[in-house]
């Protein structure tokens, strides 16, 4: 098992319930140390306290395995809005929300996230054909067609 899938299994052990889950760990070396950067999330929301708290237990847990030989920098945070959407549960997280989904062919769509299943999401985009007013459709777009998705934020 390589050093990021143990460090993964150890921040996922270390979460508070199941309504949390793990979204990436990063490993990257700068200048003799490493940066080792875990992003969790939640389906009810995330505080600061939850990422000290797994930040400590992490850390405590790779000290005490020794899994890294070298000083390091660990750094336990959310995604945040901007962060690429990267599995069904964020997906599922962010129904009601406005996405910008760029998909593998080059293309971007924009659109209300209203439903999420096992292989696609389904967006409620407008629709504009000159000359008429613009209508709600319902879009579905292949998870595997999907290069990256990003929920907007409205001011409004």
């Amino acid at each position: 098992m390589s050093t990021k899938q143990t460090i993964e299994e150890i921040a996922a052990k270390h979460l508070p319930d199941e309504s949390h889950f793990v979204v990436e760990v990063s490993l990257v070396d700068k200048g003799g140390k490493s940066l080792v950067k875990i992003l969790i999330d939640s389906d009810t929301g995330l505080n600061i306290d939850t990422c000290a708290k797994v930040s400590r237990s992490v850390g405590e847990e790779i000290e005490a395995k020794e899994i890294l030989d070298q000083a390091y920098v660990l750094e336990v945070s959310s995604p945040g809005l901007d962060y690429p959407l990267s599995s069904k549960r964020q997906y599922q997280k962010n129904i009601g929300r406005k996405l910008r989904v760029s998909l593998v062919d080059g293309k971007e769509v924009e659109g209300d996230l209203i439903g999420v299943s096992d292989s696609d999401i389904t967006l409620k985009v407008k629709v504009k054909v000159k000359g008429k007013k613009a209508t709600e459709e319902e879009l579905k777009v292949a998870l595997d067609q999907i290069k990256k998705s990003i929920v907007l934020v409205s001011f409004k």
